[in-house]
């Protein structure tokens, strides 16, 4: 048994969890958090568990698996061979996943369910939802954002009714996702090449490499604008500041690699790409800390 688990669990298959992208999709969690009235900590730790080391992991192993990416993905340069292991631990790890959610409750357990069917199929060759430039990007912008702040909130607070569904949860489920809807387009500049001889048509291929830059440059302009009326309306023009404040190392380097990339596409490559989600992802992981605090 555990000659198979290690067989199973070889370097190349660990690689392809891309354990440390898990940390871009840190700041969804941080702004859930930063957002609950209160925290039943255990259920908080739980559901960063479960996201962040086995279904974020076992959706990029999958992803991965249905790609069989040769050029680089998010988190990897160099992505190793794909193989049939790469599907058996994505398996694995969304099954230890939901076990894990049962020890918030069963309802955490169906909510993680339709997140993982979701995540499946977007990247299942016989759904493929990635295929479809707006769909695919919708999907990532609804699921990534305003449904995992779902997740997260309702878990810290302990609240799985109808009564969770106030105001200030819907429009917190909207910004999440305006941020999520707005950066994940960058996530893909690099990758046209490999994504259309796949047949994938996503929303960054379709805009092209500066209308991609663009659309993401109005979308967060409209969730700052979002922002502004959300913090006024819940809390004050100060944790509005806050926001601005840790957004602007983002912006000067959006408008930086932008600059570069007008003049010569070849600068929307990885490096450039994963720089640019390195920085937003510590300013907003930063910023909803902050918010946190001053909350709590």
């Amino acid at each position: 048994m555990k000659n198979s688990l290690f067989r199973l669990f070889d370097h190349d298959t660990l690689l392809h969890l891309r354990l440390p992208f898990s940390f871009f999709l840190l700041p969804v969690f941080c702004f859930a958090l930063s957002q609950s009235d209160t925290v039943i900590w255990i259920n908080a730790s739980i559901i960063f568990i479960v996201l962040h080391f086995f279904i974020y992991p076992g959706s990029n192993i999958y992803n991965s698996y249905m790609d069989e990416d040769k050029g680089s993905i998010g988190g990897l340069k160099n992505p190793p061979p794909v193989t049939r292991k790469l599907y058996n631990v994505s398996i694995v790890f969304d099954s230890i996943g939901l076990l894990l959610c049962l020890f918030i409750n069963y309802k955490m357990l169906f909510l993680m369910l339709v997140y993982i069917g979701i995540s499946k199929a977007y990247s299942w060759k016989k759904i493929r939802l990635k295929r479809y430039g707006f769909t695919g990007w919708l999907v990532v912008m609804l699921f990534q954002g305003g449904y995992t702040f779902l997740l997260v909130n309702m878990a810290s607070e302990n609240l799985f009714s109808e009564e969770w569904f106030g105001e200030k949860n819907i429009s917190c489920m909207l910004l999440a996702s305006l941020l999520i809807g707005a950066s994940y387009p960058l996530t893909q500049v690099y990758q046209h090449k490999e994504d259309s001889e796949r047949g994938d048509k996503t929303i960054s291929y379709r805009l092209g490499t500066k209308g991609t830059f663009i659309f993401t440059g109005l979308l967060f302009l409209v969730a700052c604008i979002f922002a502004w009326k959300y913090f006024n309306r819940f809390y004050n023009f100060r944790n509005f500041e806050i926001f601005i404040l840790c957004l602007l190392p983002v912006i000067v380097y959006y408008f930086y690699w932008f600059q570069k990339v007008w003049r010569d596409d070849t600068f929307a490559d990885y490096s450039h790409a994963m720089r640019m989600t390195s920085v937003s992802s510590v300013c907003m992981i930063i910023c909803f800390s902050i918010l946190f605090f001053l909350n709590h």
